[in-house]
This record gives structure tokens, C-alpha cells and sequence, in this order.
């Protein structure tokens, strides 16, 4: 058949390619078009501080570095409760790991019993392999029977933290505010430190919460209840979400 007509030959054409679309549709060629990006699933490592059994074996407190410290520490314990921090860490931290799954994000808890033995290098070393967008380290404090209230801890600049102070920082700021909103709580501010094995083994931003101290009444109470437990999970949910939404 000889097409004569300009106007005709494109109707037929356009016919043909209208065709083909549909042909390939049918039988799932929807991937002969671009995809639409899917959005990034962010990554959090949670580490609940301590273990059921200390583990005193010195480890150096930064990669090559000459001074060293205690693997594992054992952690304190409630004056009126004589819970274990270690117990009360992880209590929190699966409220906390199930709020954010929640969210859509993708956790990798540290650990998920008592009965391990990870030294804190090897912590910070999982949440680098993860590709963690964040390491968040829960831990409950020692300070005397009048102080109480939640700390917050984030890396001080030395030769290893340099690239995650910044991010650090702006964590922990969000998680602190998010924190004491949700429970209450009395702010003891914030503390860099530079001689934690834990953050100076780490690649990702990481940030330690003392949620409480052990050896004031009131908090030692607080952090051994469950529902407490889950207002300072979801304030620090609140936070973390606020924090890996700003990046």
C-alpha cells in the first residue's frame, strides 16, 4: 500500500507506536521506562550499653593508639532497685529499635542479650560495616544520689572523630530536646569526649544518651518502669527522625 498523504502516513505511524506501548505493557514492559528513584531507607544502629559480664581486657581507645581501656566496662546498677544498667539499656533499646521500625527505618541492634561479649571498638566497628546513617548508644549514669536528669555525650575533635563531630552534634542536640520533651526529664546539658573508644572507633555519627542516673532514687525508679522506658523511647524515636530528616 503506497502512502501518498503526509497526514494519513502519520495517523498510521502514530497508530503503530501506540500499539507497541500497550503490547509491551501487557506483558510487564513497564521497566522499558525509567523507574522513579526509591527513597533513601535511612539506618540506625542502636547499642544498649554494657553486657550481663564485664570484660576488663584493655583495648586501645582509638585505632593505633598507644593508650587503652577496659573492653567492656561493667556498668552501674539502681540504688533502690539494684537493677543492672545493662538490663534497663536493653529494655529501652528494643522499645526504641520497634518505634523506629515503625518509621520505615532500618535498625541493626548492636546487641539483643545479655549473655555477649562485644568489646566497644567492635560496637562502633558494626554500625560503620551497617553504613549506619547514625550510632546511638544507650547508657544509664552514676553521679551522685542528687543529680539526675539525661546527658547527652557526643565525640570532642581528636585525630579520629574530625569528620563526625559536626554530625554528632546536630544528633544529639535533636535527640536531647526530643528526649526531655517526652519525659520531663531535667537536662544536664552536654559533654564531648575524646576518650571513648566507642566514638573514636566509629566512622558514623554517634551519640551516647545517659537516660538517667542509678544512684538517684527518683531516676533509679523511673528507668526500672516500663512505661518510662517508653516515653524516653519515643522522645528519642521523635528525635532520631528528626535529626535523619534534616541531613
Amino acid at each position: 500500500m503506497t502512502l501518498n498523504h503526509p497526514a494519513a502516513a502519520r495517523r498510521i505511524i502514530l497508530f503503530l507506536i501506540a500499539l507497541l506501548v500497550l503490547s509491551a505493557l501487557a506483558v510487564g514492559g513497564a521497566g522499558m521506562f525509567p523507574a522513579t528513584a526509591e527513597a533513601k531507607q535511612f539506618v540506625v544502629a542502636i547499642d544498649a550499653g554494657h553486657q550481663a559480664k564485664a570484660n576488663n581486657k584493655n583495648e586501645p581507645i582509638g585505632p593505633g593508639s598507644g593508650t587503652k581501656k577496659a573492653s567492656v566496662s561493667s556498668g552501674t546498677s539502681g540504688v533502690s532497685t539494684h537493677k543492672a544498667e545493662s538490663v534497663i539499656n536493653l529494655a529501652v533499646a528494643k522499645k526504641l529499635q520497634t518505634l523506629l521500625e515503625a518509621k520505615g527505618v532500618k535498625v541493626v541492634m548492636i546487641r539483643t542479650s545479655e549473655k555477649v561479649n562485644i568489646p566497644n571498638s567492635k560496637r562502633a566497628k558494626i554500625a560503620n560495616d551497617a553504613g549506619a546513617d547514625l550510632l546511638i548508644r544507650l547508657h544509664c549514669d552514676s553521679a551522685g544520689s542528687k543529680t539526675r536528669g539525661v546527658l547527652m555525650l557526643v565525640p570532642g575533635k581528636n585525630k579520629w572523630t574530625g569528620p563526625i563531630v559536626k554530625s554528632s552534634a546536630s544528633a544529639g542536640s535533636a535527640i536531647q530536646k526530643a528526649a526531655l520533651k517526652a519525659t520531663g526529664a531535667k537536662s544536664r546539658g552536654t559533654s564531648k569526649r575524646t576518650d571513648m573508644a566507642g566514638f573514636n572507633w566509629a566512622t558514623v555519627p554517634s551519640v551516647i544518651v545517659e537516660m538517667g542516673v542509678m544512684s538517684n532514687k527518683s531516676d533509679d525508679k523511673l528507668l526500672a518502669s516500663s512505661a518510662y522506658q517508653q516515653k524516653l523511647a519515643t522522645g528519642m524515636a521523635n528525635g532520631v527522625m528528626a535529626y535523619l530528616n534534616s541531613k
